[in-house]
């Protein structure tokens, strides 16, 4: 589960996009940031199933939320002002019946390293499902956990543009963003909605209390930062614990928490990056320009 945001310049108060985003995860999983260094790729690249043609030049340098147990990321910004964020979302199509190939996260990375502008990562995310596919678990597997495979949903956003992709399975929609959208765990491409939307999910429960409380956010008429700071971590949504700052129970045991929270101030030459790797209502944010994360962040392991 997660929810995301994004208020292109005219809506928002610096004159500079403006995206956020929120990762729902297992309770008990831990999440980390890394700083993810350019380099030039000469052998294939191992995703967290399968493995990935190399990138033809250098890939570009971003920060990256991940699961630690996952080679793919829940959002990430690169060093060209490009953000991505993306959503488990369910659709006619069954996932459980795809093999494993490229989950989300995978996506996610793939699009940051190898995109500079959103309207380019909405490709390199087309092409890549084209090529190799959506499939396998987007949770951990070891010790036994079952296996939870997904499709997914994409918010992206750089400097001047953004877009919404939706999947469901190799299927892909796109719908380039005039002002303001948000997204969580349903379609929300309308024509993609009324031919895909799975029959049985209770989006009305589980989704759209959170979808339509950022909705109201992205209303205002000037957005800052800290406007998406106070709504990442408010507990305005659904019952048991289905709200944006996420501590969803179940036999009064939690099973989904926000466990990551990233909002990024879009700029081509130095972005803002805001973060919290916990829950945002008791986990402060910190801040950097892009440009100094190299320096404070570990790098990634591979």
């Amino acid at each position: 589960m997660c929810d995301c945001l994004v208020a292109l310049p005219q809506r928002s108060r610096s004159g500079r996009t403006l995206f956020a985003k929120n990762s729902d995860r297992p309770a008990q999983e831990k999440q980390i940031i890394r700083f993810n260094p350019a380099r030039h790729d000469t052998f294939d690249v191992k995703a967290t199933y399968i493995s990935v043609a190399p990138h033809a030049g250098r890939t570009l340098s971003c920060v990256l939320s991940l699961p630690k147990w996952c080679w793919g990321a829940e959002h990430g910004v690169n060093e060209a002002g490009v953000a991505i964020g993306n959503e488990t979302i369910y659709t006619t199509d069954d996932p459980r019946k795809a093999p494993d190939a490229l989950i989300g996260m995978d996506l996610v990375r793939l699009a940051l390293e190898r995109a500079t502008t959103a309207l380019e990562a909405s490709d390199v995310i087309a092409a890549l499902i084209d090529e190799y596919g959506q499939g396998g678990s987007g949770h951990d597997t070891c010790n036994g956990a079952p296996r939870r495979p997904y499709w997914s949903s994409f918010l992206i956003a750089d400097p001047a543009d953004a877009w919404v992709v939706e999947t469901s399975g190799t299927t892909v929609s796109r719908l380039q963003v005039s002002s303001t959208w948000a997204i969580s765990n349903r379609t929300t491409i309308p024509e993609f909605d009324a031919a895909f939307r799975h029959p049985k999910q209770p989006v009305h429960l589980l989704v759209d209390p959170r979808l339509n409380a950022s909705r109201v956010v992205l209303d205002q008429p000037s957005l800052g930062v800290e406007v998406l700071q106070k709504h990442l971590s408010s507990h305005v949504g659904g019952d048991d614990g289905w709200t944006v700052c996420m501590h969803a129970r179940h036999d009064d045991v939690v099973v989904e928490l926000t466990t990551a929270s990233m909002i990024a101030e879009l700029d081509t030459n130095d972005s803002t990056v805001h973060w919290a790797q916990g829950s945002p209502c008791i986990t402060p944010y910190e801040s950097s320009p892009f440009s100094k994360l190299a320096g404070r962040l570990t790098p990634v392991d591979s």
